[in-house]
């Protein structure tokens, strides 16, 4: 056997076993994604008690959070959440001592409607299971793994399954009269054909937020001095300092973030300034003090900013906490180029760029995607040999074998979970697997090794 043979049964192994690695995972992210593309509207429909209460006798922004606090003794103002109407409760938002969060629900005359612990909201814990399968760090690490090798899968599927010299018949759109091994050869095909451009910017914008990549782009991100400021997304679950290094969320000391009212103007003056500026709901209020990774804390400011997930429409505002006078304003365009070419890839990421349509197409991804590992699944049962999980038979070695190398080896430059996985696999192959006859059987690479 030369060298080139030798090396496609090589990668014809990994890209088989890493597809069957990839599957549940992508499988999952694809059903949390979709879910967690719509949570405009699943938010507004776990807050759907709250809304639409009578507005007549109101009482002032300060009652209300009064009434919030008294729930939660020595608990402290995180923010409060400008009601999308005059007939919504505000959501004021409360630290506890123990650094967990109270969503506190107030209607517009000062009557406490409900509250739910932040971290057990709907899509809070979608969001969670999304990107660290809700084991923490390690989940997240799990997560980038499987990203990795799913751009792998993609980039090398679409080098090889391009249709030039055959006809589009097959990669563009299916045969259905050759029987039903070909159906889902097809199926796979055609789908991996059609989705894999949206798919890889899905896979790449999710990137700045996984454990081991993010983390290397925030150091680099701050170390080279170009970018000042917090970052505004998280990283493997975590909050970045502002430095750009990750850190745990913040824990607030009794008291923090309750302004005295001889030291500060009221919240409800700076609602009076804030309801003109007309930023994109949600508008959250946060008092001088207040701990947040994004807006550095601050002992003689009121901050209020626009916390839309389209992130290129973010606006955010402080007040000068003795005197309620204005004194800075941003917006999305005062960041760095780099963190607004990442702010547009959250925004679409999350399907909130352009409304209804980036959800929609989101959707259209997450759903090809589940298709695609179905689809790869059916072929692999269809074609396993008896009593082996192994892979199927060989193709021919293709001329492009080439091609994929240079792409993997590419993104192994760039993809650090990938390289460290590809060297583990080398290793497990040339050391583990000769020494170990009855696994490669079971794993069926008899035939591959000769």
């Amino acid at each position: 056997m030369d060298a080139r043979a030798r090396l496609y049964r090589t990668i014809w192994r990994w890209h088989f076993y890493a597809g069957l690695f990839v599957m549940p995972f992508v499988l999952l992210l694809a059903i949390t994604g979709s879910i967690y593309l719509f949570k405009p509207q699943i938010d507004r429909w776990e807050e759907r008690g709250f809304r639409d209460l009578p507005a007549a006798h109101r009482v002032d922004a300060d009652d209300q959070v009064a009434r919030a606090l008294a729930l939660w003794p020595r608990a402290s103002l995180d923010s409060y959440r400008l009601p999308a109407s005059e007939g919504d409760a505000a959501l004021v938002s409360v630290r506890r001592r123990d650094g967990t969060m109270r969503d506190v629900f107030v209607s517009p005359q000062g009557r406490v409607v409900g509250d739910i612990d932040s971290e057990q909201r709907i899509t809070n814990v979608v969001f969670k299971l999304h990107g660290t399968l809700l084991l923490g760090e390690k989940g997240s690490w799990l997560v980038e793994l499987a990203g990795s090798w799913a751009i792998v899968m993609i980039l090398t599927g679409l080098f090889l399954w391009w249709p030039a010299g055959r006809g589009p018949a097959g990669v563009v759109w299916p045969r259905l009269t050759l029987g039903r091994r070909a159906f889902w050869r097809d199926i796979h095909a055609v789908t991996g054909f059609w989705v894999s451009g949206f798919a890889l910017v899905l896979l790449v914008t999710g990137l700045p937020w996984a454990a081991v990549w993010g983390s290397t782009f925030a150091v680099v991100r701050a170390e080279l001095g170009l970018v000042k400021g917090a970052q505004d997304w998280t990283v493997g679950g975590k909050a970045p300092s502002p430095a750009g290094h990750v850190a745990h969320h913040h824990m607030a000391m009794p008291g923090m973030g309750l302004p005295a009212r001889s030291a500060t103007v009221p919240i409800s003056l700076i609602i009076a300034k804030a309801v003109p500026l007309g930023l994109p709901y949600p508008v959250l209020i946060r008092p001088p003090g207040a701990m947040d990774w994004e807006t550095p804390a601050s002992a003689n400011r009121w901050t209020v900013k626009s916390d839309t997930q389209d992130r290129p429409l973010h606006v955010t505002v402080q007040f000068d906490a003795s005197t309620g006078r204005e004194i800075s304003r941003s917006g999305f365009a005062d960041k760095h180029p780099i963190d607004r070419a990442v702010g547009y890839g959250v925004a679409w990421h999350e399907g909130q760029l352009f409304g209804w349509l980036n959800q929609l197409i989101g959707l259209f991804t997450a759903t090809a995607l589940a298709a695609l590992m179905v689809s790869g699944f059916v072929m692999w049962r269809k074609r396993k040999p008896e009593g082996q999980i192994g892979a199927p038979p060989l193709p021919a070695v293709p001329a492009k074998i080439g091609g994929v190398v240079a792409i993997v080896l590419i993104l192994a430059a760039l993809l650090p979970l990938l390289a460290a996985s590809l060297i583990l696999l080398w290793l497990f192959d040339r050391l583990a697997l000769p020494r170990l006859p009855r696994l490669g059987a079971w794993l069926g690479l008899h035939a591959h090794l000769q």
